[in-house]
């Protein structure tokens, strides 16, 4: 809570402020001051006043040890807050040009970084200054039978989804979206690639229940009913308290949203 208070008074005095949150499991006393002061300053005092200054970084999601407390992905709490944006990039140079976006944007960004990838990700990052628009999806394959969107560390998992699929089922062709912002999403992307596929499977770290995933389904079913060809499917985590040991269970791994874009295709 001090961390976020002391860095939106910094920002309301037209400092550039980069916070960090050292486990986004941690970032729940700070919610009052990112939700009702930072995300609402502008407003309530007629534009007077900004935090837009201020950059929340915060590593997030399974890191394959790290239990209840250290594993979670509590993006869904902060895409319900106008006023905000909310960031998560799947790899180094997406990290390296969304932050410096998010920094120089006007509005108070949360930045999710999913952990794993600390260790995991490796890619020869440019030296030189550079940004990645913010609100903009990123079509990573090309398809022509199913959408599969995705953020963070998940997309590697839709990767070797994709992988199989196309392996399995010859002829069948799958396009993958890094959403990369949450909020504000870039829909168009995404109604656009429907319309075009008619299914869309979703996947995140997060709970299932009430996750950003439902949010994705209802814009898209509003958008694109008439062209759906099966219902939309959700690859999420399990409605528990993130285990240890049972980890492997919970995760939307490949397998699962393997069998998710299966019965897309089959229905």
């Amino acid at each position: 809570q001090g961390i976020a208070g002391f860095g939106i008074g910094l920002a309301s005095m037209g400092q550039t402020v980069v916070a960090e949150i050292q486990f986004a499991d941690y970032v729940f006393p700070a919610f009052d001051q990112i939700v009702n002061e930072a995300a609402k300053f502008r407003y309530r005092s007629g534009g007077e006043f900004n935090a837009g200054g201020l950059t929340i970084r915060t590593p997030c999601s399974a890191v394959g040890h790290g239990g209840h407390y250290h594993s979670q992905s509590p993006e869904a709490f902060f895409a319900h807050v106008p006023g905000l944006r909310v960031v998560m990039p799947r790899s180094p140079i997406q990290a390296k040009g969304l932050l410096l976006a998010a920094i120089r944007d006007q509005n108070p960004v949360v930045f999710f970084e999913p952990k794993i990838l600390y260790r995991s990700a490796v890619e020869q990052v440019p030296v030189g200054d550079y940004t990645i628009p913010l609100s903009q999806a990123e079509i990573l394959k090309p398809g022509d039978n199913v959408t599969v969107v995705g953020y963070g560390a998940q997309i590697y998992a839709l990767e070797n989804a994709i992988q199989m699929i196309e392996r399995d089922f010859p002829g069948v062709s799958c396009e993958l979206i890094d959403l990369q912002t949450i909020l504000p999403y870039d829909a168009e992307t995404v109604a656009r690639s429907v319309n075009k596929t008619g299914r869309l499977v979703v996947a995140h770290e997060a709970p299932r229940t009430q996750g950003f995933a439902a949010e994705l389904a209802a814009e898209i079913q509003e958008r694109c009913f008439l062209r759906l060809e099966s219902p939309i499917e959700r690859v999420c985590g399990l409605f528990v308290p993130h285990p240890l040991v049972f980890e492997r269970f919970y995760m939307p791994c490949a397998v699962r949203t393997y069998e998710a874009i299966k019965r897309s295709l089959t229905f």
